[in-house]
């Protein structure tokens, strides 16, 4: 998480050096990238990851030298200064009451979530409430559109679309410090001792950014999770590094397990916990995947399995990591790893890094305290801070909520499906009602400007040969001034099986970062495609969320004619196609 994550990395101990060139602490150090490297069961204040890039330096050089271009790189990278959050202006922000908002500017999406005002980045502490309400807290900046001043905004909802902003959750103690992304969880056994007469306490995780330190405190809530009470006894975890945030807590059996990232050194700690309060050092997962220039916002969560030929559980862990700057793409993105996890150390089933989106819009995607539903950040760091939202008062939204599992696709390995989350709480007017799409058109306006979901359901005969024009395509135009965003679908030519955006001929908006077409190729034709239109967002899902891409979009003018079409396809399939208008969440 962060906008600003100068720092200096922890080069560690030399003894911890030697024992990971030696493999030492559970034999597969070198495996798949994945470092386990075992602690004592004593609880620790300060552990130290051991990167091996320092073994040729003068400690002292190295870390000097690392700290000039990381503050340097890195706030170049992301536009806005190296450590930002010290810029707070904490008492002009309101307690106890929610910040009030404008919903009606022309890029406002009307089902996806944003913040009432200011700057909003990633989701933090997600939960399911014993009551059905899910709660929804996110790195808020409330003095201004640019990231910095770190607070925990917060909202609630009874389906993850009709949203109720509720006062800020989480504040930082002092001008200096910003509340970094963490998590929250559940504790109705009262592990903590924080609530000895009531099962619905909450307990959130966080990361305290100070000018010297990123430590890792706890806070409390007797209420729900609307109001907290920081642990007095904070931080409870302190290694002396200013690299080293974003905990994301889950429960494992008979123990609390939280994943954390030593951002600056490619190391996603695990740490296990009885009581929230005092924490131990378990393993690391190092140097796995796409690298980029840090890592950031890890999860590690269990959910569903399916698929045919399935040798795992009925349900299997996901570990996510989200990386920034070094997206291949440009800026930001998250990947993720199918595995194993034994309650203290996590293998990959392969050592394949798979992205969770084909676009360029969605990072640090969290999951919900014990549910397999996430919600993602639908921007890039790269423009984030231009984009020009800023001119209604607000920057940032959240991707739609989707449902995962894991499926088993034999030969290519376990793909984390990301299902849509039932839509069925919004659809409003079915504008294109159920048609054979089969080389032929659909058409709809929404004068409006509401959001638009589309469904294309296609039956392919096993016998069908495609040529290479064979193309399901949509086109989502202004009004008037010739502006569009294009996407489709190609069943064969070069390359087959291939969804594809383009943004490129929008005009409200531009950056050299603001990549304009995005595609991803899949090794079966497409089953099912849908799409949501959301003014200013726009997210198409292939086969109920196999393959995902969510793109921003900045059309001077609103988009409001949506055109459907198939081509070139040869007797034998169908697209059963529909359309509806998404009920306004914010009218």
């Amino acid at each position: 998480m962060s906008p600003s994550s100068a720092g200096t990395p922890n080069a560690g101990s030399e003894s911890d050096r030697r024992r990971k060139e030696v493999g030492e602490g559970g034999g597969g150090g070198a495996l798949l990238g994945v470092d386990y490297i075992r602690s004592s069961s004593t609880p620790v204040t300060k552990v130290v990851p051991h990167p091996p890039a320092y073994r040729t330096l003068n400690r002292h050089t190295a870390i000097m030298v690392l700290i000039s271009l990381g503050i340097l790189g890195l706030a170049l990278m992301r536009g806005v200064p190296a450590q930002s959050s010290s810029t707070s202006t904490a008492a002009a922000v309101p307690t106890g009451t929610p910040i009030s908002g404008d919903y009606t500017g022309a890029y406002r999406p009307r089902v996806h979530y944003t913040p009432p005002k200011g700057f909003m980045n990633d989701p933090n502490g997600l939960f399911l409430d014993p009551n059905g309400t899910w709660h929804l807290y996110y790195q808020y900046n409330p003095t201004d559109v640019v990231a910095g001043n770190q607070h925990w905004g917060h909202a609630t909802s009874p389906d993850l679309y009709r949203w109720t902003n509720q006062p800020i959750a989480l504040f930082p103690p002092n001008a200096t410090s910003g509340v970094f992304s963490g998590s929250a969880v559940l504790d109705p056994n009262n592990t903590s001792g924080f609530f000895p007469n009531q099962t619905d306490g909450v307990v959130a995780m966080y990361t305290l950014n100070t000018p010297t330190a990123q430590v890792q405190e706890i806070a409390y809530s007797t209420d729900g999770g609307y109001t907290f009470t920081p642990y007095e006894g904070n931080p409870v975890i302190d290694i002396g590094s200013t690299q080293f945030r974003d905990p994301k807590v889950v429960r494992y059996q008979d123990h609390w397990v939280m994943v954390i990232a030593f951002a600056s050194e490619w190391v996603i700690g695990v740490y296990t916990s009885p009581n929230l309060i005092d924490w131990t050092h378990a393993s690391n997962i190092s140097h796995i995947g796409l690298l980029g220039v840090q890592y950031e916002c890890p999860n590690l969560v269990q959910v569903p399995v399916t698929g045919s030929g399935s040798t795992k559980e009925s349900e299997g862990w996901v570990l996510t990591i989200s990386i920034n700057p070094g997206a291949p793409l440009g800026g930001s993105i998250t990947e993720y790893f199918a595995g194993e996890f034994n309650g203290t150390h996590f293998e990959p089933y392969d050592g394949a890094a798979r992205l969770s989106n084909f676009a360029k819009d969605d990072y640090a995607g969290q999951f919900f305290y014990d549910q397999p539903v996430s919600i993602g950040w639908a921007s890039n760091w790269q423009y984030t801070n231009e984009v020009p939202t800023a001119n209604e008062g607000w920057r940032s939204a959240m991707t739609l909520p989707r449902k995962n599992y894991l499926n088993n696709t034999g030969l290519g390995g376990y793909e984390l499906v990301q299902e849509i989350y039932d839509l069925s709480p919004i659809l409003g007017n079915n504008t294109i009602p159920q048609t054979n799409l089969v080389n032929s058109t659909a058409s709809t306006t929404l004068p409006n400007v509401s959001a638009l979901y589309f469904d294309a359901n296609i039956t392919i005969p096993a016998n069908s040969t495609f040529n290479s024009n064979a193309v399901f395509n949509f086109t989502f135009a202004t009004g008037t001034g010739g502006e569009s965003v294009k996407g489709g679908y190609r069943f064969a030519g070069t390359p087959a099986n291939t969804i594809w955006l383009d943004r490129g001929n929008t005009n409200g908006f531009d950056s050299p970062f603001l990549t304009d077409k995005f595609s991803a190729s899949q090794v079966n034709r497409a089953t099912r495609i849908q799409g949501v239109v959301d003014r200013s967002l726009i997210e198409v899902y292939v086969d109920g969320g196999a393959v995902v891409g969510t793109m921003v979009v900045f059309p001077t003018e609103p988009l409001v004619q949506f055109d459907f079409e198939s081509r070139n396809l040869p007797e034998g399939p169908e697209i059963s196609f529909a359309a509806w208008e998404l009920v306004d969440t914010w009218a």
